[in-house]
């Protein structure tokens, strides 16, 4: 039977604008009901960030789980990869489990989309789900969502060190230098996503992570230095940023070209 009281809910990625967003609305909405979608193949980092965020925020942060994992699904698409034109993984890793987690209940859902971008992400079409932006709302930016995390003393994730996002550790996402960070620092995890990649021997179809290169042929020596030599012409390159703009803010502004689209809200925010 559907709750017949009205739930706050707030979903946390591991990415700095929905951590911001849960310690802005902390003493604001007391009942407020914090989750994680855990797909199972998130970063070591992140999870270390959503229980130092769980510590600031005085209550637990539900840890959802698929039904069936990503393995699962994997066989049930054919062995197709994810990818920007087919995200099997945030509809069966992250969207199913957040609708079973809300169910029938009238629910308000809390996202941390800012003032200062323009993309509306996942809003769920369900009718007894209401989705709203504080900081749209309250006019909060980007160097925002830095102050509220720095005062509170949470801090930014420490894959921003490396990494533009949040999500699983072989997301599609990935632009190449942020591929040859996972080798650098979880190569074993690394592994991992290249033993998902196949070739079909009778078709010569393959099936990558990325579209025109494998992780083989992008982590053999000479393309790693290439990779890097490029990343850091780009980040020499970068506009004179102001006093005070982070690593993050830099890196997301200087990452190679091959990314071109912005994953789902709910796996990045």
């Amino acid at each position: 039977m559907a709750n017949t009281e009205k739930r706050h809910v707030l979903g946390i990625s591991g990415g700095k604008d929905s951590s911001a967003l849960a310690i802005y609305m902390r003493d604001k909405v007391p009942q407020m009901e914090y989750f994680f979608c855990d797909t199972g193949k998130e970063l070591k980092e992140t999870y270390e960030y959503i229980d130092k965020l769980e510590v600031y925020l005085g209550k637990p942060i539900a840890r959802l789980l698929p039904e069936r994992d990503f393995d699962h699904w994997l066989q049930i698409f054919g062995n197709y990869l994810p990818s920007s034109r087919m995200r099997w993984c945030t509809r069966k890793l992250k969207i199913e489990p957040f609708e079973n987690f809300v169910g029938q209940d009238s629910v308000i859902s809390y996202v941390g989309i800012r003032a200062d971008e323009d993309r509306e992400g996942y809003i769920s079409t369900k009718p007894n789900i209401e989705a709203v932006f504080p900081f749209r709302e309250d006019n909060l930016r980007i160097n925002d969502i830095y102050r509220i995390l720095e005062d509170s003393g949470v801090g930014i994730p420490k894959y921003y060190e490396w990494r533009s996002r949040s999500g699983c550790y072989f997301c599609f996402f990935q632009r190449k230098a942020e591929w040859a960070g996972l080798l650098e620092r979880h190569p074993d995890a690394f592994a991992e996503a290249m033993e998902y990649e196949k070739l079909d021997t009778i078709t010569g179809q393959r099936f990558t992570w990325n579209q025109r290169e494998s992780l083989e042929e992008l982590s053999r020596p000479d393309r790693l230095q290439e990779i890097w030599e490029k990343h850091e012409k780009a980040l020499a390159n970068a506009p004179k940023t102001r006093p005070g703009d982070s690593l993050f803010t830099i890196l997301s502004s200087t990452f190679d070209e091959e990314d071109d689209t912005e994953p789902c809200t709910i796996c990045s925010l």
